[in-house]
């Protein structure tokens, strides 16, 4: 007789709060109880075991995962294609398909559409699950739709276009009992779950700082482009409107499609939104971040109301939580007059400083990380000391994966087929939490002052900031 594993939510969880990745992992694996599938019919489709904990849908062993790809071209083409290797593939979305021709090669027999609500619409009781490979500002609006169907998620990084969204995302995700997973691939990787594990071990002491830089942007914004671009013929093979979605309606110009969107305040999430989903993930999870409740702008390059600026440095300030005290959040993007944003010198300790990296402070020592995912690290003295702290390997805490771009679909689709969403370490509870953290960084950008900020209401003292924590969406695009 089949058992249906079901876990029951622990009371943080039915309050709504975010759980740590730990916390998520333990309350799933140890709070359980087991139904058979005639415990569920008989229980009636209304009662609350089937109604609360059943997940969208039951696989048997070997039945394969239907799935959709929206957004295909690009990075889109690697998310579609690895879904592929754990599903079937049965639908495309693109709203270029010159762009996501590659993905249409290779599943011939999907249907394909240019607008993902047409798509869903049609075809989402026939899906599963589906990947989400959109510029950022389209990632919520198709993702909750999506959910709202009852279709498995995989979203690229980062998860949303703003706050709330992240927000939303998270607690739709555990409301529908949908296994998700955010694209930071970097998650997958050994090393990376290593350096969690070592930071929950204590391996640098009590946490009082995260410093994170990145080597973006590469792509056109200010100083470069600070300006809306000209109105150009829209080409016959890309539908605009879908491309707009929930942003206001423009002219199109090649400027903005395809990859170029990043650096528009309107499309894009910056170096920021883009890179701290990977560049900071080892910091947040292995630090037990949660959510700020101070934001400032330490520099900040000229703003203009199109463009992400030429160079930042944000601080985040993160409250003390049962277990750890007090963390200060850095973040550096960007250069200024030729020279890059960096943490200060001393904490190197005499080491060159990768192009993009982290360096988590605590009192014992130093975790230096020299790459965008966390997947390499080494432990040095604290500023100004001269022995590195001793550590010895602990057992492992988190489940080995180490496969990349294409272990994180193997991971979330046994996440579905075991209807375990922890399964997949970078699921929606992570993956909300994480971006909307980060994405406060962008709000202070623009305000160019700092503000508290009360994560439980998303709100702010300082006006500006609440309002920027979401956004007006255009009429049919809301999610």
């Amino acid at each position: 007789m089949q058992k249906l594993t079901l876990a029951i939510p622990s009371s943080r969880r039915i309050l709504g709060q975010p759980l740590t990745p730990l916390e998520f992992f333990m309350s799933r694996k140890t709070l359980i109880k087991s139904y058979t599938r005639r415990d569920v019919l008989k229980a009636g489709a209304a009662s609350t075991i089937a109604f609360n904990f059943l997940p969208a849908r039951v696989f048997g062993a070997n039945e394969r995962i239907t799935m959709a790809g929206i957004g295909v071209g690009g990075k889109g083409g690697s998310d579609i294609n690895g879904a592929g290797q754990v599903g079937e593939v049965i639908a495309l979305c693109d709203c270029d398909f010159n762009r996501g021709g590659g993905a249409a090669r290779a599943f011939p027999k999907a249907k394909k559409f240019t607008d993902f609500r047409e798509m869903l619409d049609k075809m989402g009781k026939d899906i599963d699950a589906c990947t989400v490979s959109t510029p950022d500002h389209t990632h919520a609006p198709a993702a909750i739709r999506a959910m709202n169907h009852g279709i498995h998620v995989y979203c690229q990084k980062p998860l949303t276009h703003t706050v709330f969204e992240a927000r939303q995302m998270r607690l739709l995700a555990e409301k529908k009992k949908v296994c998700t997973q955010m694209g930071n691939q970097g998650t997958a990787s050994t090393g990376m779950r290593e350096g969690v594990e070592a930071l929950w071990a204590g391996a640098i002491g009590e946490i009082k700082e995260c410093h994170v830089w990145t080597n973006r942007p590469v792509w056109p914004q200010a100083p470069g482009v600070t300006e809306r671009l000209p109105e150009q013929p829209t080409p016959d093979h890309v539908d605009w409107d879908s491309f707009i979605g929930p942003a206001k309606m423009r002219p199109y110009n090649a400027g903005y499609h395809p990859f170029k969107w990043r650096g528009w305040w309107d499309y894009g999430t910056g170096a920021m939104g883009d890179m701290a989903c990977h560049t900071a993930n080892l910091a947040y999870m292995g630090c037990k971040l949660t959510q700020p409740n101070w934001v400032e702008p330490i520099t900040v390059g000229p703003i203009n109301p199109e463009t992400f600026p030429a160079w930042a440095v944000v601080k985040l300030k993160f409250p003390a939580i049962k277990g750890r005290g007090a963390v200060d959040f850095f973040w550096y993007e960007g250069k200024e007059k030729g020279k890059k944003k960096l943490p200060p010198a001393e904490l190197f300790h005499g080491n060159r400083p990768s192009n993009s990296g982290s360096l988590i402070v605590g009192t014992k020592g130093i975790l230096y990380s020299p790459n965008d995912y966390g997947s390499s690290w080494t432990l040095l003295p604290v500023a100004g000391g001269k022995d590195k702290p001793e550590y010895k390997k602990v057992d492992p805490v988190l489940a080995r994966n180490n496969r990349g771009d294409v272990g994180m679909k193997i991971e979330w689709a046994e996440a579905i087929k075991a209807g375990k969403p922890e399964i997949a370490l970078s699921n929606f509870n992570h993956a909300g939490n994480f971006t909307e953290a980060i994405l406060m960084g962008n709000i202070a950008m623009v305000i160019g002052e700092g503000f508290d900020w009360n994560a439980k209401d998303l709100t702010s003292s300082n006006k500006k900031a609440t309002a920027l924590a979401t956004k007006e969406y255009r009429k049919g695009w809301e999610i």
